[in-house]
């Protein structure tokens, strides 16, 4: 079942590195990494703190293509980011997946 991407407005939001990339695991027992269908590359996983403008902080794990150069401390700017809804065993949450990293300096001039 393919979900519809829901887009994410980033403009509102500052996002934080709290953990290096990792490539994302498709089998733990195999070490099997997960890879983007149309290119073949592998899927980094980057964990960021999220904060809104009523200063309320949240984590999230944030897919991407290709290993972005980005560092705990880090301020990035997620570009092209939308939420997967998902459902599996009677458990529901949200994925999501970037296009792309930048820092958050250098998303404003792009």
């Amino acid at each position: 079942m393919r979900n519809i991407p829901i887009p994410v407005d980033t403009g509102r939001l500052r996002f934080t590195c709290v953990k290096p990339p990792r490539p994302r695991l498709l089998n733990r027992e195999t070490g099997e990494l997960k890879t983007d269908k149309s290119s073949g590359q592998t899927i980094y996983e980057v964990m960021l703190s999220v904060e809104d403008d009523s200063d309320r902080i949240e984590l999230v794990k944030i897919g991407t293509v290709g290993e972005p150069a980005v560092s705990p401390g880090d301020e990035v700017t997620p570009v092209g980011l939308v939420g997967y809804v998902w459902e599996m065993a009677g458990r529901w949450g949200i994925s999501y997946r970037a296009a792309t990293m930048v820092p958050a300096t250098g998303a404003k001039s792009a």
